[in-house]
Formats: structure tokens, C-alpha cells, sequence
């Protein structure tokens, strides 16, 4: 595989995809009552663009998403409301050529329904667009389609209704998130498991009672930020074939000899809605570049083949069952969200091939083919014992808004330990009163070891009270005080925000942890960029260089005993350290290890 050959191909990709027409979201959720789109903003999209699509004003629009204000983030999921032709009503001699009519009793849900006459849950959305899936009505009539009766098994079922629970929260209100009742759950549970009362839990659900709580039904619990956790993604599939509970079979993988051309089937949503992912054509050319390296270095030669799966579960099994290059790949790679796997687990472990997770933390799925990139949440802060033990002075600073999942995390790294509490508000230099909560220069003066960590979940904020550190710091070895001895814990999510002087961190000292890092100014990423430069014409993202690592620690190892290879022993192909292992009740490898990002005094970066 030549570099010219790695170019052509990856700008073919890019120009075919973006020629496809765009299409409306193939998502639609039901939520408190209302009919909407789920769509996944795409680059270069715009609002007006958006409007002209689904035929809603662009005022809609923001009042259905005050967090796009500001503008359209890539791949950022919101919520469009469906806006329809009326259908003239058919009789009921008409419908009854087609169907047959169910009557909702108490407490019944659609999962039921779908599970009682094997058919689609996705059929049953389609065939009664006034359904809402979450408030069905006592003696409602459903539409079952005849044709598709018996056309569904339960794994199915669970995995649409797993889907749509996820589209709902993809664009939940903020602090809450969907449920699905497993058998056995009770009000008591729940409330125990989520942190409320049993009144409050009704609450959030139209006041629904303890007697009709039913397996299978989708409740509203709470949850920060509306981020689904580890402890909150749980579904249907406990009981599945992806259920982490169930028996797990260990898999002996077969070792390719030398001479053998590895075969790769790349999953990846190249394009959705008729939109190219640059994200994901990024990850792609940094794979090929480091299928080349692999190459170059072992004499390695492989065979790629890509499919473009968007976000379509149904097109991931289509692959599986039908896609005969597919079936005979010896590496799968992908697909980037856990909702797809499924049908590739099932493939994986009866033909005993390893499936690479290059982005997300898998939840649901429990298996010894799986392997995970992306660091175990669980081992986040294991290198954060300098930081908050011995005498350290640890100050939680305030502001009127919070980052309830940062702050989550810090408490519970902090556990019984002592801590401050400081509440932060800017007041202009010219209107400071004496002790003005702007001036931070008190937290300073205490001659301690300090650890600052900041809450808020606002840009302006964060960089204010980073300033004010700073300032303070200069304020107090001007005056040829004793230095400060401080350090500030950052928040990951920080790097989403455009406006911080990355200069500052130096000056406070900003300790990250964090999913992945490369320094661009290092050897290795130096060469890996320039590289990608001659091949691409762009400079490489953090897709690239995920994809890049992907390829040369999982090609090489397919020649060997991949499992004992990797297991417990560390990789750094660019500068982002791996270290495989399989935690307690779980087979699937994933990554222990979280990077610790120093930025030092002296401007320098250290990695850990």
C-alpha cells in the first residue's frame, strides 16, 4: 500500500461523500408528549440550512435547543420538531386488510407489545406516528401490522428499544435521564439506585405509581448534565446476549502467519444524513498511515475494507449477516458507538476475531473478543494521590453555575478527606469593595501545600478565576512575600472552551487527566505529523492519531497471541501510554490508563 495509494483513497471517500444529498434524520423520538427529530449535526451545517430541511423556523429551533445559541457544534445531537401532512383516516373494514388492532391495558408497554407479537418496535412507531411510546393511554388502539407479525426476536426487540432510549438521552433535559425497567426493579430500588425518594421519583414521572411500574417501561431518573454514566446506561440487555451478567465464554484467537495478508473490516459512521464526518475520515487516514508504518517496519501487509454504518443498526447487521468480505476479516475495528455492537459480538466470538472499541466506554457488552481504547473512567484519578494527600489544602471554588459531573468526580476522589469551599464572583477592578470575592489573593497567603479545583461550567468564569490565581500569585512574590505553593486540577472539558490563554495554565500550575495527549513539539508526533501532511494535506487531529495507534498496536499483535500480548504490558505508538487488563466480572480488555498532563512552572509540559 503506497502513500499515493492512502491519499487517493481517503480523497475519493471525501468527495463521494460529500456529494450525497442531505437527508432528514430517520430518528424520531417522542418526548413529554411531543414529536421530534433526533438529528446529528454534521460540518458545515447550518440553522438556516437545518430549517430549510425539516421545514421548522429557525426560532423553533433555538427554543427546542438553548445550548446551540452560540452556534452548531459537530456531532452534537438535537432535537427538531416533526412537523407532518395530516393522513386521511382509513375505516376500520380498510385497516383490518392490514392489520390487526391491540387494546393498551394498565401498565402495559410498548416493549410488551413489540416482545407479545414479535414484531419491530420501529414498525410499531411507523405504523402509529400519534403513538407516544412513554404515555401509552389505557384502551389506546395499536395498529399491528399482519405482514410483520413474528418477524422480531427478543434480542431485537431490546436492542431497538435500547436505541431509542438512547436518542432520548442524546437530548435530555438537563439533569435527568431515561431508564428502562428491568424485571424485579422496584420504586424502593430505583429510588435506593438513583438517589431520591419514591415521591420525588413519581414526581418526574407524571406522577406514576409503585403498582404500575412494569419491566420494559422507560422512566425519567436523574442525572447531571444528562450525561449517561456507567451506572446509568444500563438496558434490556442484562438479560441479552450483551448482558455483562451473562456466562462468558473465553476465546482462543488464532495467530496469522507471516505470510498471511491481514484482513480488516473498519466500522465507522463516515457519513450520516448524506453529510461526510471529518471526525471519522480522520480516524480512517490516520489507520492507513499506521497500517503503512506497520508495513514498513514488519513487513506487514494488510487489507482494508471499510463500511460506512452512520448511526444504523440495522445497516451493522446487514453487514454482519450478508457483507462476504466482512465475514472473512481477521481484525474488526468498530463501530464507534457501543448501540452497533451487538450483531458484531455475535460474529466475533463464533468466528473468534478481536473487535477493537477505538472511542467509546462500553457499558453494556461483556466479552472476551472486546478491546477498549478509550481509558476506564473507573482508573481516572489513580494518579492523583499527590495531589489530594498528605497536607495538601484542597479549595473547591464556586460560581453561580456548576459542573455537577466534575464536581461528582472531585467528591468522590476526595472522599472523607477535608476540603474548602470557596464562592467566586467577579466584580470589575474599578467597584471592588475590600474583601472582594474577586481578589484571591487570601486562598494564596496561607503558607500551605493548595489544590484548587474549579466547578464552574463556564468558559468566562473559569478564565477569570485562573486570571485572578495568577494575578494573585505575581501580586504576592512582587511584594517579596513567600512564593505560593498551589497547583489547580483542570477539568477535561475545558479544552472545549475557545477562549482560555493556554499560557495561564502554566502560571497555575493546571494538572489534567485525560483520555489522550500528544505534544506536538515531541519527536514522535512531529514525524507522525509530517507525515500526515505529505499524505493529506491537513495537519493530523486526535482522531488522527487514535486512529494511527489503533493500527500499530492491533496489526502486529494479530501475529501472535494478541491476548497474552497485550494484556498488562504498556504501548505508546505516539505519545498516548495503553495498558490492557481485564477488570473484576469483566472479560473485555480495556484500557487502565488515564494520561496525567502536568503544566509546569517553567513551561514546559510533563506526561505521566
Amino acid at each position: 500500500m503506497t502513500m499515493k495509494r492512502l491519499c487517493a483513497t481517503a480523497l475519493t471517500i471525501a468527495w463521494a461523500l460529500c456529494a450525497l444529498a442531505a437527508e432528514k434524520s430517520g430518528t424520531i423520538v417522542y418526548i413529554n408528549g411531543s414529536k421530534y427529530y433526533i438529528h446529528t449535526v454534521q460540518p458545515g451545517e447550518t440553522l438556516y440550512g437545518l430549517s430549510k430541511t425539516y421545514g421548522v423556523g429557525e426560532k423553533v429551533i433555538l427554543e427546542n435547543n438553548p445550548s446551540i445559541a452560540r452556534g452548531l457544534k459537530t456531532a452534537e445531537n438535537i432535537k427538531i420538531p416533526f412537523v407532518s401532512d395530516v393522513p386521511e383516516p382509513k375505516s376500520d373494514r380498510k385497516l383490518r386488510k392490514t392489520f390487526d388492532f391491540h387494546f393498551v391495558s394498565k401498565g402495559e408497554t410498548l416493549y410488551a407489545i413489540s416482545r407479545q407479537y414479535e414484531i419491530p418496535v420501529k414498525t410499531l412507531l411507523e405504523d402509529n406516528p400519534n403513538l407516544d411510546p412513554l404515555h401509552m393511554r389505557l384502551g389506546e388502539r395499536i395498529l399491528i401490522r399482519k405482514k410483520q407479525i413474528g418477524s422480531e426476536d427478543e434480542a431485537g426487540t431490546k436492542e431497538q428499544w435500547e436505541e431509542y432510549r438512547q436518542s432520548l438521552n442524546s437530548v435530555a433535559d438537563e439533569g435527568t435521564a431515561y431508564h428502562i425497567v428491568h424485571p424485579g426493579e422496584t420504586f424502593y430500588s430505583l429510588s435506593r439506585r438513583f438517589g431520591i425518594t419514591e415521591t420525588e421519583l413519581s414526581a418526574l414521572n407524571d406522577g406514576l405509581k409503585p403498582a404500575d411500574l412494569k419491566a420494559g417501561a422507560m422512566i425519567k431518573i436523574p442525572q447531571p448534565e444528562g450525561a449517561v454514566t456507567a451506572e446509568v446506561a444500563d438496558s434490556l440487555r442484562r438479560d441479552s446476549v450483551a448482558a455483562s451478567e451473562r456466562q462468558v465464554v473465553p476465546v482462543e484467537f488464532r495467530a496469522l502467519r507471516r505470510s498471511e495478508p491481514l484482513h480488516v473490516a473498519l466500522l465507522l459512521p463516515i457519513a450520516t444524513g448524506g453529510e461526510a464526518n471529518g471526525n471519522y475520515l480522520e480516524f480512517y487516514q490516520g489507520f492507513l498511515l499506521g497500517l503503512d508504518s506497520v508495513k514498513i517496519r514488519q513487513g506487514i501487509s494488510a487489507e482494508v475494507h471499510l463500511y460506512n454504518t452512520a448511526r444504523d443498526t440495522a445497516r451493522i447487521r446487514e453487514i454482519v449477516e450478508r457483507d462476504e468480505a466482512f465475514r472473512k476479516s481477521d481484525l474488526i475495528v468498530g463501530p464507534v458507538y457501543e448501540e452497533g455492537l451487538t450483531p458484531i459480538i455475535r460474529f466475533a466470538e463464533e468466528k473468534k476475531v478481536p473487535v477493537v472499541s477505538p472511542l467509546a466506554h462500553i457499558v453494556n457488552h461483556n466479552s472476551d473478543v472486546l478491546f477498549q481504547l478509550a481509558p476506564d473512567p473507573a482508573h481516572k484519578y489513580e494518579k492523583a494521590g499527590d495531589l489530594v494527600g498528605g497536607d495538601k489544602h484542597v479549595t473547591l471554588i464556586y460560581t453561580a453555575s456548576t459542573d455537577k459531573e466534575f464536581e461528582r468526580e472531585i467528591l468522590a476522589l476526595l472522599g472523607d478527606s477535608e476540603y474548602s469551599r470557596y464562592t467566586y464572583k467577579y466584580e470589575h477592578p474599578s467597584a471592588r469593595s475590600a474583601n472582594s470575592p474577586s481578589d484571591l489573593t487570601p486562598l494564596l497567603e496561607n503558607g500551605q501545600d493548595n489544590l484548587f479545583v474549579i466547578l464552574s461550567d463556564n468558559s468566562v468564569d473559569v478564565e477569570r478565576i485562573l486570571a485572578a490565581l495568577a494575578s494573585a500569585d505575581t501580586s504576592i512574590t512582587s511584594r517579596g512575600r513567600t512564593t505560593p505553593r498551589f497547583s489547580v486540577l483542570g477539568n477535561p472539558r475545558w479544552n472545549r472552551f475557545g477562549g482560555i490563554d493556554r499560557a495561564i495554565y502554566f502560571k497555575d500550575r493546571v494538572v489534567f487527566f485525560s483520555t489522550y495527549h500528544a505534544k506536538r513539539d515531541s519527536e514522535v508526533v512531529r514525524t507522525f505529523d509530517s507525515a500526515y501532511i505529505r499524505a493529506f494535506g491537513a495537519l493530523p487531529t486526535l482522531y488522527s492519531y487514535r486512529g494511527y495507534d489503533t493500527a500499530v498496536i492491533f496489526a502486529p499483535a494479530m501475529y501472535g497471541d494478541i491476548e497474552y500480548d497485550l494484556e498488562d504490558r504498556r504501548y505508546t505508538p505516539l505519545q498516548t501510554t495503553y495498558l490492557f487488563g481485564q477488570g473484576e466480572g469483566r472479560e473485555n480488555h480495556v484500557n487502565r490508563n488515564w494520561m496525567r498532563v502536568n503544566y509546569n512552572s517553567d513551561f514546559t509540559i510533563t506526561i505521566e
